[in-house]
């Protein structure tokens, strides 16, 4: 690893989170956690994570799974999920978040799937393939971007060709799902000041606990969640362009710079301040702005 790029916590945990110049659309993140737990919450593109020693905890909308070493863990974009360590000694693990595009695109070259590509397991016992998730990040970690770019497109031709399908295209949306979609639009069109519940409820016609079954029903977690979710995301967006930390808390809606560090460290897995030094060690690089 780079000198300082490793970010370092007590009961020895560390984690690097970063982006492989040369292969836009594909964040890495390879870390050791004990007492880090990861909330719910959810990403826009895929996660695929191999474990190396220790065992994961993943809870997902219908279950938890046990990740192993040798095991790869397979979420679909917008899935909400969690994450903490399933023994005393926690987990060490390397995981890739390629985008949507990405993964569409190597499913167009490589398989015959047609439609929205997606995975239909969320954990195999796959050793090759957990290897060579690990071998991504060796070559992004020594700059190799061809090897990279390689050997990543060829874990998920594997992936795909092995545990991936077309995923269901949705159908017309019920009241219920129409009225939670409405207020997902509004929360992210005010994050930095939006209504309470209440003044949510009446704006999309429903009442409270209606909007709120609706919402958790829709989206796997509760609107204030998923509003520092989507803060948490924003806020990215704002220090890999160079904003400070402090300038972007404010801009996404939280109080100050440490609410900031504590919701972006626990869903992201490092702090804000190390993730804007990566992204521009990235740039410097030849690394291009995440898609």
């Amino acid at each position: 690893m780079e000198k300082g790029a490793t970010v370092t916590r007590r009961h020895g945990e560390w984690a690097r989170h970063w982006q492989c110049p040369g292969v836009p659309g594909l964040d890495l993140l390879r870390a050791r956690y004990v007492r880090h737990a990861f909330p719910r919450h959810s990403h826009e593109g895929f996660v695929l994570g191999a474990v190396r020693r220790g065992v994961e905890d993943v809870h997902m909308p219908d279950g938890t799974i046990s990740a192993a070493p040798g095991s790869v863990v397979m979420i679909n974009p917008e899935v909400p999920h969690a994450a903490r360590a399933g023994t005393p000694e926690g987990w060490s693990y390397a995981t890739l978040y390629p985008s949507r595009d990405l993964v569409a695109e190597v499913a167009a070259e490589a398989t015959t799937l047609r439609g929205t590509p997606g995975f239909t397991e969320t954990i195999v016992d796959d050793p090759d393939t957990a290897r060579l998730v690990r071998e991504v990040h060796r070559a992004a970690e020594e700059s190799n971007a061809l090897a990279a770019d390689t050997l990543f497109r060829t874990v998920i031709a594997r992936l795909l060709r092995r545990y991936g399908s077309a995923l269901p295209a949705r159908g017309p949306a019920a009241a219920a799902a129409r009225t939670a979609a409405l207020a997902q639009e509004i929360l992210r069109d005010r994050m930095a000041c939006p209504p309470s519940l209440e003044a949510l409820a009446h704006e999309v016609g429903t009442s409270p606990f209606a909007l709120l079954r609706a919402f958790k029903a829709a989206y796997g977690m509760p609107p204030h969640t998923w509003l520092t979710d989507a803060r948490v995301g924003r806020a990215r967006l704002l220090l890999e362009t160079g904003t400070p930390p402090a300038e972007a808390a404010l801009a996404v809606g939280f109080s100050d710079q440490p609410h900031l560090n504590r919701h972006f460290t626990r869903i992201v897995g490092v702090p804000p301040g190390a993730y804007r030094r990566e992204r521009a060690r990235t740039y410097k690089t030849g690394g291009g702005r995440p898609s």
